[in-house]
């Protein structure tokens, strides 16, 4: 009987500080489906290297200023003194961070209980080998957490968002982004994060976190595309509810169809064939790894996505090297921003910050979030971190 193990994780709140290699303990989950198993845990990978410039790293990788001056670090602090790197981005109020739920919190529409502080750290890349929690930058408290109700704390949930409140209003400097209110599924995208990086995606991701890095790629699909029905999230056990929201990219091994991970996975749950199949949108593809999470994906400059979660399903559908490190033929997963936008006005609007006139004309408008029906409980084995 063919086994074939598929690999998916969340991309947990990146590496811990010290030592920068090692990796934040995940929450992780077993799904069964026939003969296959889904292996799902919560813990800027170019086709090239994406290490520092002095060491040999592909410039083309490096953040776009002024543009990219708004995606900021973040340095959670717990009370056992373990520090984790997420990313984020300056909402329109210029004093809330747009971040990924699973950052701060285990579920619940609260912070975890143990996580004692926040720092956000906003870097204005004067130098392009630095790293972001040296020297040269500005940083920020956080005073307040706004974790979506809805967020269930399991890896794949289309509710992994949070807005987190700066106690003082962001540096001058720093870009403010207005959020994309449309469907992305399809869409081209540039994504960006402070997560761990990679000599290229043949290896994964090798290198630490700490250093601003983006690129592109494109919104296949969303779970709930009607193509497929309830297949997708059926197959892997997640309830629909949850995931029908949420969107994917693969990073391709630009031109080789062998490492197409979206297309294959979408055929083998009954898509017409090729229906998804692309190889890539050339040298500046890149996949999200442990750090990004929480970082921003932008269409037209606007916020279109957060970096949720990432994973492999293995040899059988086109990952590289059959492991789970952020290589060719792995999956991102992303929380649209159109489905929240309501949600995300509601938190800025609360802020003592003055609203953008932009911002009262958005809620006048009246710009409804997508409904969610009730969510069931899967059936799944669940260790939290």
């Amino acid at each position: 009987m063919k086994t074939s193990k598929l690999l998916a994780s969340a991309l947990f709140a990146g590496a811990l500080v010290m030592p920068a290699a090692a990796m934040a303990a995940p929450k992780s989950m077993t799904l069964q489906f026939g003969d296959y198993v889904l292996k799902a845990q919560s813990m800027i990978v170019g086709q090239t290297s994406t290490a520092t410039v002095s060491a040999g790293g592909d410039p083309i990788y490096l953040a776009n200023r002024p543009q990219k001056d708004g995606v900021a670090g973040l340095l959670m602090t717990y009370s056992n003194g373990d520090q984790f790197v997420c990313s984020g981005s300056l909402a329109s109020d210029r004093q809330s961070i747009i971040t990924a739920a699973h950052c701060v919190s285990s579920g619940g529409g609260v912070k975890d209980a143990n996580l004692v502080s926040t720092d956000v750290i906003f870097w204005n890349g004067s130098d392009v080998n630095q790293i972001w929690f040296e020297a040269g930058v500005t940083t920020v408290a956080v005073s307040d957490y706004f974790v979506n109700a809805d967020y269930t704390g399991d890896v794949i949930d289309q509710n992994d968002i949070a807005v987190l409140r700066l106690a003082s209003a962001a540096p001058d400097w720093a870009t403010a982004y207005d959020l994309y209110r449309s469907d992305i599924e399809g869409l081209g995208f540039n994504v960006a994060g402070y997560g761990r990086r990679g000599s290229s995606g043949a290896t994964g991701a090798t290198f630490g976190t700490g250093r601003l890095r983006e690129g592109d790629n494109i919104y296949d699909y969303r779970f709930g595309n009607a193509v497929f029905g309830t297949a997708y999230t059926d197959a892997w056990g997640v309830p629909y509810a949850q995931a029908e929201y949420s969107y994917v990219s693969d990073f391709d091994r630009v031109g080789f169809a062998a490492n197409d991970a979206s297309n294959l996975v979408a055929n083998f749950l009954g898509a017409p064939l090729n229906q998804f199949a692309d190889t890539g949108v050339g040298p500046r593809e890149v996949g999200i790894a442990g750090g990004d999470s929480g970082g921003p994906g932008f269409i037209d400059g606007k916020l279109s996505s957060v970096n949720s979660w990432g994973g492999s399903f293995g040899s059988d559908f086109g990952d590289v090297d059959d492991a789970l490190n952020s290589s060719w033929g792995e999956f991102s997963g992303y929380v649209p921003i159109f489905i929240h936008a309501r949600w995300i006005d509601s938190v800025l609007v609360a802020s003592p910050a003055v609203p953008e006139p932009q911002t009262w004309a958005m809620l006048i408008v009246g710009f409804g979030a997508v409904g969610l029906a009730a969510r069931r409980r899967r059936a799944a084995t669940t260790v939290s971190a």
